[in-house]
């Protein structure tokens, strides 16, 4: 498998040969959405909650008699079935949205798409990316020098002025290998590598 390398202008004038099992694998959409949603799914807080019929502000007292009004039985204002009553089955503040995706399915969805990415021609290898200071505004003309926009830049170790210089750019976003996720691979329309950080995500997902 071979990847675009472009220089800093954007041009391509030569190719990176990769692994076939991380950047070669077949599109398998059902384990990327599976793998899409769990990762979603173990993000949530479950902050939200409902009030169940115990927790609504309520009279106790008896709406009006059981008999002889002709309208229906009704015990408390504090009833599911009325306006302002108390959720039947209420969501509680400490639901657990967590969905278990075991290590070799993570693998194989993240192999998934960096290989679709690939194919698309999203993703593109670049021999080094640096700044000289931690300003957003050199990251912001290298970026449209590369042609880009919407943009995730994977570099191979910790890159301080890289990081403090696209807090500010909306559509960048700069990251170590091990903190690439799928949902940031498939939001940002290119992906950026740089060749240390090829040889990362090969020894991860290999």
């Amino acid at each position: 498998m071979e990847l675009k390398l472009i220089n800093d202008s954007g041009q391509s004038s030569q190719t990176v040969q990769v692994s076939d099992v991380v950047f070669g694998r077949e599109y398998n959409e059902p384990l990327i959405h599976q793998l899409v949603v769990a990762y979603q799914a173990n993000a949530r807080q479950g902050t939200r909650a409902q009030k169940g019929r115990a927790d609504v502000k309520h009279s106790t007292r008896k709406p009006w008699k059981q008999k002889g009004t002709g309208r229906a039985r009704a015990g408390m204002s504090s009833s599911p079935l009325w306006r302002g009553g108390g959720k039947t089955f209420p969501n509680l503040a400490d639901e657990n949205f967590t969905q278990k995706l075991n290590k070799k399915m993570y693998r194989a969805g993240i192999c998934s798409i960096l290989s679709q990415l690939g194919r698309e021609e999203r993703l593109v290898v670049v021999d080094s990316l640096n700044l000289e200071a931690p300003k957003t505004k050199l990251l912001n003309d290298k970026i449209k020098s590369l042609g880009f926009e919407s943009v995730l830049v994977v570099v191979e170790d910790f890159n301080e002025n890289l990081y403090l210089a696209s807090r500010n750019l909306p559509h960048v976003a700069v990251v170590e290998p091990r903190y690439v996720d799928p949902l940031s691979l498939i939001h940002f329309k290119k992906i950026v590598v740089t060749r240390a950080a090829v040889e990362k995500l090969q020894e991860m997902f290999a």
